[in-house]
């Protein structure tokens, strides 16, 4: 499904052992129990796959109702859901902070700062500057080697930097 909204995604390669471990385990108890090597291969990569599809959507639920409302260019709405999603990951840190092993989710890009990049985006969109940079500093100084705060927070610089000189040299016309 394209949006044409920005979107990364950055995956922790390492995380995919856990997950692998996980699936190899379920090999185990269903080629131990079931003659069929066919039924048993199908078993374990349903199971693997309800399981994690399971874990994604119940504790991501407000991230993702967050994500289509930005495909729905509904930015007001998203920054709830994202505050919604960002309360939940700050209070059960452990889910998040584990989350290669807790939602078998290979993302590199915690939630909580996805949350917080989200919700300054939003922001950006509907034309609220200061709020906008205040988040991306809020996502910094949480997660203060974060490329993509570190590059938006940039952009915003450049930016700020080029009205300035555009200030001066306008005011230097007159």
């Amino acid at each position: 499904m394209v949006s044409g909204k920005p979107t990364v995604r950055q995956i922790a390669w390492i995380s995919i052992i856990p997950q692998m471990l996980f699936m190899a385990f379920l090999g185990v108890v269903y080629f131990t129990f079931i003659e069929s090597k066919f039924l048993a291969a199908y078993l374990t990569c349903l199971t693997y796959l309800i399981v994690s599809f399971t874990l994604r959507l119940s504790l991501t639920h407000n991230h993702r109702k967050g994500m289509i409302l930005i495909r729905d260019d509904k930015y007001e709405l998203a920054i709830d859901e994202f505050q919604k999603s960002y309360s939940f990951f700050s209070k059960h840190a452990w889910i998040d902070r584990y989350r290669f092993i807790t939602m078998l989710s290979s993302s590199k890009i915690s939630y909580s700062e996805m949350a917080l990049v989200n919700i300054a985006f939003c922001y950006s969109q509907i034309g609220d500057g200061r709020k906008t940079k205040d988040y991306y500093l809020k996502a910094l100084d949480q997660f203060p080697n974060s490329e993509i705060v570190k590059t938006f927070l940039k952009t915003i610089e450049s930016i700020e930097n080029s009205i300035k000189v555009d200030n001066i040299s306008n005011q230097t016309k007159i």
